[in-house]
């Protein structure tokens, strides 16, 4: 089996496990959302890891740098797309701020990564 280098990084691991707990959270959603802010969510939400991981596959620095700053646009829909949904009563406060913390510790973790690759 080959090496899978993103796997090391505590940036992929927190995003999965971001994943997994927006996962949790879409749950509560109402069914006319499944194909509107459900489906935005997960498919960005699923991005971050995902160029992550293929940014670190890439051979050269810039093509990494080039998925890193994917994931950050990725983090940048899923901030917006939990406003409207805190707005639209689907997130309660808790649910918000907390989901917003974990975007938070993900933007920080992803600038410092790309800050010392830009070095």
């Amino acid at each position: 089996m080959s090496e899978k280098p993103h796997r090391k990084l505590i940036l992929w691991q927190k995003s999965v496990e971001f994943v997994i707990t927006l996962y949790s959270s879409l749950k509560n959603y109402p069914r006319e959302e499944k194909f509107g802010l459900i489906s935005q969510l997960q498919r960005a939400s699923i991005s971050i890891p995902s160029n992550i991981a293929e940014g670190a596959a890439r051979k050269t620095r810039k093509e990494y740098i080039h998925f890193l700053y994917a994931a950050r646009g990725s983090l940048s829909e899923i901030d917006t797309q939990l406003e409207i949904s805190f707005r639209l009563h689907y997130l309660s406060n808790e649910e918000y701020q907390f989901l917003q913390n974990k975007v938070d510790e993900l933007s920080k973790i992803l600038n410092g990564l790309i800050s010392s690759l830009i070095q």
